[in-house]
């Protein structure tokens, strides 16, 4: 966020650090954060953090106070004060005054967009059979109001300060505490597990009884509808939200993720968590990183270094040519995801350093190949092996459409230390509307806003928490962004192509370029 036109001035007292003191300690070598004004040195346990090491450094020498009360119990930060705080955080405001919040409301309640007071989402008649011009033409429509409303979102949050806005989010989570919100509801847990059930029984019961190629095509959809759909619980389990303590909501999401889907619940919780932190920030978010498929902004072209993956992503020939034609290829390419999962996870088990409990994690997958390869043994013919594999698998790309949906579509721009947590989440993060009987299909996880906000907020609640995140909206000024779900996909495959309508403008000019220099040189020779 901007500075805003109150000055503040850092006085050193004792006792206490200022931002100065953090500083210069940080250059040091020291790993300092701010939280709730107490300033910890966490050196010892920044490689025993459970959400790895990366994501704390990402917030060294910055006031993290929202950051770890959204993905942290209290319990968790109630230790950290006793062996981590080294003193006060010492901050003077000038003696400027703070204009009220609710009276900077009034001033820009003109200002606010209509559908903000609409609790229907915006419509978008979307149809398909279209050609690729009108396919082009119509993504762009769709994205040009929600590029106007990000610009709108970028103003106002230049008239409050970080402490108005954590002020109004802090009472917000309150009255979800208050409400019982961060409660889980198990019986939500039981009515998905028939669901899962279903679905593999099914899947199974096709396979190893089928003598028909279509009873092995049924098994394969219902194996994918297994996957995607318990996939939602790992999630969950990834975030403590389930029990609440972390030994046991780990095990649950290892035998989920590892032993019946083939994927690494500690990958995914560092990658996670560090998303979390640094939301669509091209150098350090690994979930906009994509390369060379997808860039959602032209900066990737400058051969970004990524702090995630510790290598330049390259903008090569390859990249050049897959994003030129990504808005084309966005749900081709995704439907590839589940391979690539796998590949993150064996990078992750067999080369990083920070994997804690290595053997459980590759004890699962082992287990993972050997049921799905006794599974496999079952079919008539390699062929339909093949087919088995690729449909199971690719079947799995609306998870991850709903992924990067929430995502790709938002602003990547990094407005620096000042920007409030609910402000950086709101401005980097869409939910997608659906009818509540649809919820199932998204497992809830449409409302990625609402899950930024709070990320140890159980999924099933997220739809009532809604109406509670559109009010702290409209008090304090910032956009609270939410389409149905074809206008989401409009919105992000318009944002994409307009990243690939710069490679072949680039092109163009090389062109040019070449063809003048290449005039100029004949006609040198030629005198």
């Amino acid at each position: 966020m901007p500075p805003n036109t109150e000055t503040q001035a850092f006085t050193t007292i004792q006792n206490g650090l200022t931002r100065k003191d953090i500083e210069e300690r940080i250059k040091q070598g020291d790993a300092l954060f701010i939280f709730e004004n107490k300033v910890y040195k966490v050196n010892r346990f920044m490689n025993k953090h459970p959400g790895g090491e990366l994501a704390i450094r990402h917030v060294l020498g910055k006031d993290v106070t929202d950051e770890i009360r959204s993905m942290h119990p209290p319990r968790v930060y109630e230790k950290m004060i006793k062996h981590y705080c080294i003193g006060d955080y010492i901050r003077e405001l000038s003696p400027t005054s703070i204009t009220n919040i609710n009276a900077r409301n009034k001033n820009n309640s003109n200002t606010n967009n209509k559908e903000d007071d609409d609790e229907s989402p915006l419509q978008v008649d979307w149809q398909g059979g279209m050609s690729l011009e009108a396919f082009d033409t119509r993504i762009e429509q769709l994205s040009a109001k929600h590029a106007d409303d990000i610009k709108t979102n970028t103003k106002l949050q230049k008239d409050l300060t970080m402490l108005e806005i954590r002020q109004e989010y802090q009472q917000l989570e309150q009255e979800l505490i208050d409400r019982g919100m961060f409660e889980c509801n198990y019986w939500r847990y039981a009515k998905e597990c028939c669901r899962y059930v279903t679905f593999i029984y099914l899947s199974l019961w096709l396979a190893l009884r089928g003598y028909d190629t279509w009873h092995f095509i049924l098994s394969a959809i219902f194996m994918a509808c297994f996957w995607h759909q318990l996939v939602f619980t790992a999630h969950d389990a990834g975030h403590n939200e389930i029990t609440g303590r972390v030994e046991i909501d780990h095990l649950i999401g290892v035998t989920i993720a590892n032993f019946i889907g083939g994927l690494s619940l500690g990958w995914w919780k560092k990658n996670h968590n560090v998303h979390h932190i640094v939301t669509n920030h091209p150098e350090h978010d690994p979930d906009i990183q994509h390369m060379p498929f997808f860039a959602i902004t032209t900066r990737f072209f400058n051969n970004l270094y990524s702090t995630y993956y510790n290598r330049v992503l390259e903008f090569d020939a390859a990249a050049k040519f897959f994003i030129k034609h990504q808005h084309h290829l966005y749900y081709l390419v995704l439907s590839f995801g589940r391979f690539n999962l796998h590949r993150l996870s064996f990078l992750y088990l067999f080369f990083d350093k920070e994997v804690r409990n290595r053997k459980l994690e590759l004890t699962g997958i082992t287990v993972f190949f050997v049921w799905y390869s006794y599974l496999l043994s079952y079919m008539p013919s390699w062929s339909i092996v093949f087919a088995y594999v690729m449909i199971s698998y690719m079947l799995t790309f609306p998870l991850h459409v709903q992924i990067t949906l929430s995502h790709f579509g938002m602003s990547t721009e990094d407005l620096g230390p000042d920007e409030s947590f609910p402000a950086k989440q709101l401005r980097t993060t869409m939910d997608v509307d659906c009818p509540e009987w649809l919820d199932w299909f998204h497992g809830g996880l449409q409302y990625q806003a609402v899950h930024h906000l709070f990320p140890r907020l159980p999924r099933h609640n997220l739809r009532q928490c809604v109406p509670l995140v559109k009010n702290f909206c409209k008090k304090t000024g910032l956009h609270y962004y939410m389409y149905n779900f074809s206008t989401g996909n409009g919105v992000v495959l318009g944002s994409m192509k307009a990243v690939a309508d710069q490679v072949g403008l680039m092109n163009n000019v090389a062109k040019y370029n070449a063809g003048v220099w290449s005039g100029e040189k004949d006609q040198q020779e030629e005198q």
